[in-house]
């Protein structure tokens, strides 16, 4: 055999060997990405299965992931983007409502108030501190309502949809916000999951490079950036009250 086709047939093995590796390389990211989101909330589940008592855990965690993945799935509709990204909004969506169903479970052992507090009743100071599962459901129904209703009659609107694009990746740079600040009122970090924090952190460090990678909106890595550094305030709360013990207040957040 020549020498030449010697060298051709070595050189295409090393361009297919190199195809394929990099193609294996982007599904698993692209899997990472699915499935990696829910991996930080399987800590704080066991825990809070574990010891019955989910006051170290702030629910409103939920609400933000909620709203801004279902904001993501409604941007979908006007502005195609990375699958994988969708799919990990609608695998998150159902990890949320699982974390839900679980927290109100412990919450109402505890709870010896004989009031209800129900969906229906459109109070805002017991907004997302309601007794039942079903009453989450009813509001998360309730806003996919809304907002396909407004996508619909919307969707060939540019500033609609951009707008809800940015919601959807600004309130989900915003997640750690309501843990960081049930923390400082708290003055305490017990309860909370220190490796819930620190998979998001290094999550959130993995998901931004992907963004910028593979050329996401640039909403999606700006707002990336934003969330790891709510995750990096949050551990240095850990440092801090480890370090400086408070005088613990129990809040109702």
């Amino acid at each position: 055999m020549p020498v030449h086709n010697v060298l051709m047939d070595t050189s295409l093995s090393y361009w297919s060997a190199t195809a394929f590796i990099q193609s294996l390389v982007k599904w698993i990211s692209a899997g990472a990405m699915v499935v990696g989101g829910v991996v930080p909330y399987i800590p704080q589940y066991r825990d809070i299965k574990r010891s019955e008592n989910s006051e170290g855990f702030s629910t409103y965690v939920c609400l933000v992931l909620l709203v801004a993945n279902l904001l993501r799935i409604l941007f979908w509709f006007g502005r195609h983007f990375e699958l994988p990204l969708l799919l990990q909004s609608i695998v998150m969506i159902f990890t949320m409502m699982g974390m839900l169903n679980l927290c109100v479970k412990v919450q109402n052992t505890h709870d010896l108030s004989p009031r209800r507090r129900a969906f229906i009743d459109f109070e805002l100071r017991t907004f997302w501190k309601w007794n039942r599962f079903s009453d989450y459901v009813q509001a998360v129904l309730l806003f996919i309502a809304c907002g396909s209703y407004l996508t619909y009659i919307l969707i060939d609107s540019v500033i609609y949809i951009e707008t809800i694009g940015f919601l959807a990746v600004f309130i989900e740079a915003m997640l750690g916000a309501p843990q960081f600040y049930r923390n400082f009122q708290n003055k305490s970090t017990v309860g909370m999951s220190v490796q819930m924090v620190l998979m998001w952190t290094s999550g959130d460090v993995f998901k931004t490079g992907y963004f910028v990678a593979n050329q996401a909106p640039v909403q999606f890595w700006i707002c990336g950036i934003l969330q790891v550094c709510l995750d990096l305030a949050i551990l240095i709360q850990v440092w801090y009250y480890r370090s400086f013990p408070q005088p613990v207040r129990k809040t109702a957040l």
